[in-house]
Order: C-alpha cells, then sequence, then structure tokens
C-alpha cells in the first residue's frame, strides 16, 4: 500500500473559499490526495467528484448514543449522508465521531464501539464496499507513554472500550486513528523535550528505550510506538496505525512558545518526507510500516476556540496563497523549498523583569515565585550556578522565567502585576537553560 498524505479540511471560519474552490486548491498547491472532512459536507463531497482525492467523513459525536442502540437510525445516516455520493466521490473512511475518550467521562464514552458496529452494519447493507469504519483519538487516550515500550492504555476505558474497540478494528481489517501532536507535547516540558527532536529534523539526538533497546531519533517515532506497545499488551500487535491528524502551529499568542511559521514548515514538511519515503521508513518498533498520515489543516480558521495557536495550523490562509511553501505529495525534497528566516528565539520566550519596577514589589514577587517549590530558584541561591550576578532584577528574571516555564500550563502567566514582561531575547544569566531546549 502507497501511503498518501492529505489534509484536514475544517470549515470553522468565516472567511473561507467556496468548497469548489478549496478543492482545486488542495490539487493543485498542495498536491494531496486525501482529505478529512468533520462531518458531511454534501458541498465538499460533490465537489471531489472527477479527482482522484479520497476523502474521510464523520458520524456527529452527538448522534452516536442513538445509534448505538438503533441499527434503524444508522441505515437512515448512511443512506441520507453516504449513499447519495458513493462511489463518485471517494468516500473511504468512516469516522465515528471526534476524540470522544478526550471528553470528561459520560455515557457517550460506552456507546462508541456499538455504534461502530451499527455503521459498520449499515456499510455491509448498503453495498459500500471500500469504505472502511473507525473513529479518531487523542494520545491522552493513553495512561503511560514513556518510555514508549510502557505504553498503556487508560485505565477507565481500557476493559469495557478499547479492546472491543481493537478487536472490531482487527476483524474489520480497518485501522488505530490517532490524533498525536509533538508540538503539544514539547510546549508541555520545553525544558526537557529537545525541540530539534520534536521537528524531527536530523539530529545526533537519541533516545534509546531501556527496555525494548529501541532507538528513537524523533519525538512522534515515540508516541506513535507508545500506541503500537500499547494495542500489543492487549493482544493486538499487528493492528495498522492511521496519523489521522497530525501539525504545528504557524502562530499564536504572544506567550505560546515555538508557534512560528519556521516550525510550522519544518515539522510539516518533515512529516511529508518521512511518511512518503520509497521504501517507507516505518517506526522503530514497525520498520518498515506504512502509515497513513493527514496534516492539521487546510487553512487557518478563524472561529476556532480556544487559544491563538488553533487559529494558526492552516497551511494555507483564507485567501488561498500559501503560510509557507509545502508539497503533500512528497516530490518536492525538502532541500529544494527557499530558506525561511529562523526566529531570533526560534519560538522561546523569556519572563523578565521590568526594568522600571519597583524594587520592594520586586522582591515581594520573587519571594512569591521562589515559594513554588520544584526548585524553581534553586540555581540563584548563594553558590548556585546563577548567583551572579547577584542583582534584584537579574534575580527577578531567573524566577520568573523559571516559575512560569514550570507553571504556565496550569494557568500561570507571566505578570507579576506588570513587574514582568515576556522577551524572546535570553538574559544571559541563564543561557545555560538554553541548551537544555
Amino acid at each position: 500500500m502507497e501511503s498518501k498524505i492529505g489534509v484536514c479540511y475544517g470549515e470553522l471560519g468565516n472567511n473561507l473559499p467556496t468548497p469548489p474552490e478549496s478543492i482545486k486548491l488542495i490539487g493543485k498547491e498542495l498536491h494531496a490526495r486525501r482529505i478529512k472532512i468533520y462531518g458531511t459536507n454534501p458541498e465538499i463531497l460533490k465537489s471531489i467528484q472527477g479527482t482522484d482525492i479520497q476523502i474521510s467523513i464523520m458520524v456527529p459525536n452527538n448522534l452516536i448514543p442513538d445509534i448505538s442502540t438503533n441499527q434503524t437510525a444508522a441505515d437512515e445516516w448512511v443512506l441520507s449522508n453516504v449513499v447519495p455520493f458513493y462511489p463518485k466521490s471517494k468516500i473511504r473512511y468512516l469516522l465515528v465521531g471526534n476524540e470522544i475518550l478526550s471528553n470528561p467521562p459520560n455515557t457517550t464514552w460506552y456507546r462508541l464501539v456499538p455504534a461502530m458496529y451499527k455503521i459498520r452494519q449499515s456499510v455491509r447493507k448498503l453495498g459500500l464496499k471500500k469504505v472502511k469504519v473507525g473513529t479518531p483519538l487523542a494520545m491522552d487516550v493513553l495512561e503511560s507513554s514513556f518510555p514508549p515500550s510502557n505504553g498503556t492504555f487508560r485505565s477507565d476505558v481500557r476493559e469495557k472500550v478499547i479492546k472491543p474497540m481493537l478487536r472490531f478494528l482487527d476483524k474489520t481489517k480497518s485501522f488505530f486513528f490517532v490524533d498525536v501532536y509533538t508540538y503539544f507535547a514539547w510546549v508541555n516540558q520545553p525544558l526537557e523535550i529537545n525541540l530539534a527532536y520534536s521537528l524531527l529534523e536530523f539530529t545526533n539526538i537519541t533516545y534509546t528505550d531501556p527496555v525494548s533497546g529501541l532507538v528513537y531519533t524523533n519525538l512522534l517515532d515515540q508516541m506513535l510506538d507508545a500506541l503500537v506497545f500499547a494495542m500489543k499488551r492487549l493482544g493486538y500487535p499487528n493492528l495498522r496505525l492511521f496519523l489521522a491528524e497530525t501539525g504545528w502551529p504557524s502562530g499564536g499568542d504572544p506567550d505560546q512558545l515555538g508557534a512560528n511559521i519556521y516550525n510550522a514548515a519544518t515539522y510539516n514538511r518533515n512529516v511529508v518526507k518521512k511518511f512518503t519515503a520509497k521504501p517507507p521508513i516505518g517506526t522503530p518498533a514497525r520498520p518498515g510500516a506504512v502509515i497513513q498520515a493527514t496534516i492539521f489543516a487546510l487553512y487557518n480558521e478563524n472561529m476556532k476556540p480556544g487559544p491563538g495557536t488553533e487559529r494558526h495550523f492552516g497551511l494555507l490562509y483564507p485567501n488561498g496563497s500559501h503560510v509557507y511553501p509545502i508539497d503533500l505529495s512528497g516530490k518536492t525534497p525538502v532541500s529544494d523549498y527557499p530558506v525561511l528566516p529562523k526566529p531570533e528565539s526560534n519560538g522561546r520566550l523569556w519572563c523578565v523583569a521590568a526594568k522600571a519596577a519597583n524594587k520592594t514589589a520586586l522582591a515581594d514577587a520573587v519571594a512569591y515565585a521562589c515559594s513554588q517549590g520544584n526548585g524553581t530558584c534553586d540555581p540563584i541561591q548563594p553558590g548556585g550556578k546563577c548567583y551572579n550576578p547577584n542583582t534584584l532584577i537579574n534575580h527577578a528574571s531567573y524566577a520568573f522565567t523559571s516559575y512560569w516555564t514550570q507553571l504556565r500550563t496550569t494557568g500561570a502567566t507571566c505578570s507579576f502585576n506588570g513587574l514582568a514582561v515576556l522577551s524572546s531575547k535570553d538574559p544571559s544569566m541563564f543561557s545555560y537553560v538554553l541548551t537544555r531546549v
């Protein structure tokens, strides 16, 4: 099987091109041969007719409870949303819901697999022979992912949801669809995970799994193999993976690390290179395996909720122009792309003391930052490697950055009542931190 790189076609924007225009852009500008949509927009399904573009469509999350107990409801949904377009529209994957197990505990968790069975029965009954049924899950379906050999599914869904799901996927020769973003793993631990390693850049950095002995050269392989080992633990060592979503944001809010065009282009181009390689590369646990992949997303979608990065995953701007050049066919070598300017901080930010800060208030803020534990201020204690120069403003910049880096994922901000500001320039007194990123 040949790997085809696809693109996720989201529609959460009020300024996006029409489906016919979008399909032309997908083919001519991106050279993609597969798309994934988050529903069954009939305009999109009609627009791909006459092209070689394959499509993944989706049953909305809210319909899962009804479909799970009602074969007639499943039949009617497939009859209305799929049959009118098949086979002229190359519908290849019918995904039931989207990241259902990432939601807080609810009864839909346990209705997901029954709904997949009902949809599969409808697909067979109605003669849709080329359509595979699955459901995309996020990496939070794992309880443990490090080292990869310790990959283990969450205990709250392992027996009642995951086991029957794997049985279904194996029996129907479908795929385990998964959304994997090295960006989110890196941004949560920027001091522990190397940025280049997360971007799939070729470096001399490797990680050897202490149990399996497998050697990793990038974070994506680690994350995928954690899923491989988790499936193996439940008795399904050969179930195929499908990378349903992956990507890197090209922009975001001022305090969001690593979200820039340089990193986004680097990551997505490397993803294309990896998954279109001939012969296939696979992963350390599955060398030579073909893995299908779909990059998120087609456009920057201005109506997506959440932090600014959510609105900056697009390969194209809404006017149809490239955010950065990329060819999803894999025929353009990475070395042929024009060189992009590397950001001064390459996405790294520091939380530094404002020069005009009141000294008494600054000292109080430092005391607060240092009281949070986790060794936040150990290096600026007497004898510490960053104690000198022993000035309040230098110590404050270290304390603020250390505090913000460790706690920003839990809501901490770089403010300290106006005493601190974000900076892309590395204060030299703690440049040693930079060498770990």
